[in-house]
């Protein structure tokens, strides 16, 4: 058996929190995921931070990917960090963000639990190689 044989599927919920209509970037990288190998499941848009959290809890994700371009990710995003945590589940989920996010608010994510933050124009291999090399390992 090979090596990538072996390798397990990295599953994946791409989540649109809030009022945030905007969903193209989560299309994009669900596909991306998806070509690399990763099973995806979308949230579809306007979900609360307690419907992202059920879902993350109830599918076992490995990676919960938040999009967000509204302009809420202070107020949002603590709030699904905060539910994860609530459940247990935040030390064996990979939390990413994609979307516009100062840089100025960048730090405070980082401090709530968030993994990493990707904007505009990252190149969607550096995101899946990201995910890859940092997905928790499951048993």
């Amino acid at each position: 058996m090979s090596a990538d044989s072996e390798q397990r599927t990295i599953r994946c919920l791409i989540a649109k929190v809030g009022l945030d209509g905007h969903d193209r970037g989560a299309h994009v990288i669900s596909r991306a995921f998806r070509d690399a190998g990763f099973e995806v499941i979308y949230s579809g848009l306007h979900r609360a931070p307690d419907e992202i959290i059920q879902a993350t809890v109830q599918e076992d994700v490995d990676v919960l990917g938040i999009s967000i371009l509204s302009g809420a990710h202070n107020t949002l995003v603590p709030k699904v960090m905060d539910g994860l945590e609530e459940y247990g589940a935040l030390d064996d989920t990979l939390v990413i963000v994609g979307g516009i996010i100062p840089e100025e608010d960048r730090p405070g994510l980082l401090e709530e639990g968030v993994d990493a933050i990707f904007g505009p124009g990252t190149p969607m291999q550096e995101t899946i190689d990201f995910v890859k090399e940092n997905a928790p390992e499951r048993a």
